[in-house]
């Protein structure tokens, strides 16, 4: 294992030390790290073209330009982030004033996936260095270009004591540095099993963990629904990065009255958006072959409705829809991960919500109704991680939402302060006067139930 990967002591050394504490301190690293990133932006978009075959447009619309986003947000609200909030108190503790301070976690680890390798390793980052926090970088070994951009950034910007990019397959450096460091909290992004076997490593040293997973997440489209807009906004959240983001609509169901006309609109909608897409750099490639046969065999055992096409030699799955689609079909059995979307029919809300029920919680979920009441059922009655009404995807983008799963699907949430909050812990002070010393907290009790009564309600 890498040297990197073993001595991490350095890291506690320097965060007990205090150094990363002040709001000067963290608004510069925050900073320094928004230069870096804008100076590597050549880089970055070719790194991001030679992994996943992002043009520099893409590149910077989901990756670099979310990342330099989060960063400002981050040091023009700093201050306010880090100011301890003033809560009430009561007369029980009287005379007193209580506030809740964030204070740093310490060391924290950052594992960041291959499909958006620049942006899920230093959104998490970012929040990280604002909440005063060192912090461990594992960029995926299976998006190496981008990984070595991100080390490169990083040791350009920051001292390894400070901030640390660990390289290497995932499944033999991770458990390695898990076992022999304890870190103050751990975020990961990816898979289900992986996501088990770094809660489990936690677990061992009780170690807070946050997962983001993810699932089949489901979108809905009601005959009251805007057809035209719905498949557009269906088509963009489903094959935007050639369909590999953990939010993107796993499965679509449609009323059974409006399916003919849906694939009529989705059509449509394809030759709109991607008719040349892989041409000009919009439309990318699978990550790796095994990515590649995996999402190819849905389509072999599939019953093709719209698109079909695929190129093992470049990794290239044409934008597809699978219709008609049943429940027990091996499609429907687990996330997709790529850009093939089966169709399936519904009658009832009722039916509908049966079929998503029968999958774990998912990450998201998408309703196109043009009924408000439809829209709240779903809200109110099925659990997922986030979600949209009349449209996908676009949930990930406001900062001012926090982004997580639940279940099976994650746990914890990031994005803007969120993120902050999630690095941060809640440290709870109550600072009591001395001007007077109320007899009635001190024994003996037995006359002062009726007060205790009054007072604690």
């Amino acid at each position: 294992m890498d040297d990197s990967a073993v001595n991490l002591e350095a890291l506690r050394g320097y965060f007990r030390n205090g150094e990363t504490l002040s709001w000067k301190f963290r608004s510069l690293q925050l900073s320094r790290l928004e230069d870096a990133v804008m100076r590597h932006e050549k880089d970055i978009a070719a790194a991001l073209w030679a992994d996943l075959g992002k043009s520099e447009t893409v590149a910077w619309a989901t990756e670099t330009g979310l990342v330099l986003r989060e960063l400002r947000q981050a040091r023009r609200r700093l201050r306010a982030w880090m100011r301890p909030v003033r809560v009430r108190t009561d007369l029980l503790t009287f005379p007193s004033s209580a506030r809740i301070y964030r204070e740093p976690l310490g060391v924290v680890l950052v594992i960041a996936p291959w499909n958006y390798p620049l942006q899920l390793a230093m959104i998490p980052l970012a929040g990280a260095l604002a909440a005063g926090n060192c912090v461990v970088v594992k960029p995926s070994e299976l998006a190496p270009a981008t990984a070595a951009v991100i080390q490169r950034i990083i040791e350009e910007t920051f001292p390894p004591h400070y901030v640390r990019v660990v390289q290497g397959e995932g499944a033999a450096v991770v458990p390695a540095m898990m076992r022999s460091f304890t870190f103050d909290h751990v975020f990961y992004t990816g898979g289900l099993q992986a996501g088990r076997a770094i809660y489990q490593l936690a677990a061992e040293k009780l170690v807070p963990v946050t997962l983001e997973l993810g699932g089949k997440s489901p979108c809905i489209v009601y005959e009251d629904a805007s057809l035209r807009v719905a498949a557009r906004r269906i088509v963009l959240g489903k094959y935007v990065n050639a369909g590999q983001s953990c939010i993107a609509p796993d499965y679509l169901l449609v009323q059974e009255g409006i399916m003919d006309r849906m694939l009529v609109e989705l059509k449509e909608a394809l030759d709109a958006l991607f008719a040349g897409a892989r041409e000009q750099g919009d439309y990318g490639k699978m990550i790796h072959l095994k990515r590649f046969d995996q999402v190819a065999g849905y389509i072999k055992n599939g019953t093709v409705a719209l698109g079909g096409a695929s190129d093992r030699a470049s990794l290239f799955i044409e934008p597809t829809v699978l219709a008609p689609v049943k429940m027990s079909d091996a499609v429907m059995q687990e996330e997709i991960f790529g850009p093939v979307l089966p169709v399936l029919p519904f009658r009832t809300t009722t039916d509908a919500m049966e079929m998503v029920q029968q999958h774990e919680q998912p990450l998201s979920c998408y309703v196109f109704t043009g009924n408000r009441a439809t829209a709240r059922l779903w809200i109110d009655r099925v659990k997922f991680g986030g979600g949209c009404i009349n449209n996908t995807v676009w949930q990930f983008t406001n900062s001012r939402l926090p982004f997580g799963g639940t279940g099976n699907s994650g746990m914890g949430a990031y994005h803007g302060k969120s993120t902050f909050d999630l690095f941060s812990h809640a440290k709870p002070v109550l600072r009591t006067a001395t001007f007077i010393d109320p007899s009635l907290k001190y024994p003996p009790y037995g006359h002062k139930l009726r007060w205790f009564k009054k007072l604690i309600r």
